[in-house]
């Protein structure tokens, strides 16, 4: 895969929606799970340059995913963008805690991703 990959590991398809938007008309790739294990999976699969990991997932929440990325070699470097919308029961720390190189809270601007996508992994040509 190319490093400008995005992997984004969300169950709600709206908010998969929002982001294939987004992101459509940008140079980057997405790539999609709908769970932490099939988010795991693919990350080790496909090497993306980034991951934006929802923490309410079902099978596996991210905050475990995110651990079991950190701990592979394959995976320990990539960029995580933790997203959830319970903002305020200290998951930003959890995330932290769990390895997230970033924490953004639901509900929040495309914009405002957008920008830190590109923080973290600049479309470049």
């Amino acid at each position: 895969m190319s490093a400008k990959t995005i992997l984004y590991v969300e169950d709600n398809e709206a908010n998969r929606m929002i982001v294939r938007d987004l992101l459509k008309r940008t140079k980057y790739t997405l790539v999609e799970a709908f769970d932490g294990e099939e988010g795991v999976a693919k990350a080790l699969e496909i090497r993306p340059g980034l991951i934006l990991m929802d923490i309410q997932l079902p099978k596996i929440s991210g905050l475990e995913a995110i651990r079991r990325l950190r701990a592979d070699a394959a995976t320990a470097a990539t960029p995580i963008i933790a997203i959830t919308s319970f903002a305020l029961s200290g998951d930003d720390v959890k995330a932290k805690a769990a390895g997230a190189t970033a924490y953004l809270a639901k509900p929040y601007s495309p914009f405002d991703l957008l920008k830190l996508v590109r923080q973290y992994l600049p479309e470049g040509q």
